[in-house]
């Protein structure tokens, strides 16, 4: 795996988790019973932006280590999906 590889993981697990993110812990306007002129009543009050950006960070990186470490190592990679390799063993 090359260094854009591993950034190109780094990236992918990083914006899915990100996403979740954003949807945890949401306090909405609606929620807390009122709302701002020129906003949905589903508009979160707070959106703690950078919290929620170190928390998916801090929850990326192991997961993108296992995930280095594991096509390092061998046990997956392109040859074990068999849809792209049709030599590799049924199961």
């Amino acid at each position: 795996m090359g260094v854009f590889s591993a950034f190109v993981l780094f990236a992918m697990i990083w914006a899915m988790v990100m996403l979740i993110m954003l949807q945890v812990k949401v306090t909405t306007q609606g929620d807390l019973g009122y709302r701002d002129h020129g906003t949905q009543a589903s508009a979160p009050e707070t959106v703690g932006l950078k919290r929620r950006l170190l928390i998916a960070t801090l929850i990326a990186l192991p997961l993108w280590g296992l995930l280095v470490w594991l096509i390092l190592s061998g046990l997956i990679g392109i040859d074990n999906l068999p849809r792209l390799n049709p030599d590799a063993p049924a199961g």
